[in-house]
């Protein structure tokens, strides 16, 4: 089962992962202002990371692919990591798919 773990940036802003079973971070949020936007935004990434229409698949300048979700308003929720191919990037799609909606929440920065 993944999870979410939100953790603070140097400057002090919250921030959170999604973590899949193995621990390795599959989504990552930007800063938010304050703790409440960025349990807003777990809440974004359980309710839309199911859904297929959410995740847009890109290539970066260097070749490699990633994704972002995004919510129904078109604002983009999460980023991935740089995969090493097409294939690998689908498959943390399907993590996403298959973690978000239940994913616990471990808040760190307390």
């Amino acid at each position: 089962m993944g999870k979410f773990v939100i953790t603070l940036r140097k400057n002090g802003d919250p921030q959170f992962v999604l973590k899949a079973a193995n621990g390795r971070v599959i989504l990552a949020s930007q800063g938010y202002k304050s703790k409440k936007s960025c349990l807003e935004g777990i809440e974004s990434v359980k309710k839309n990371g199911p859904l297929e229409e959410r995740f847009e698949r890109l290539v970066a300048k260097n070749g490699q692919p990633y994704f972002n979700l995004k919510a129904s308003n078109g604002q983009v929720i999460g980023t991935s990591e740089m995969y090493s191919s097409a294939t690998a990037m689908e498959k943390g799609i399907e993590s996403v798919k298959k973690n978000a909606a239940d994913a616990a929440v471990e808040d760190q920065t307390e």
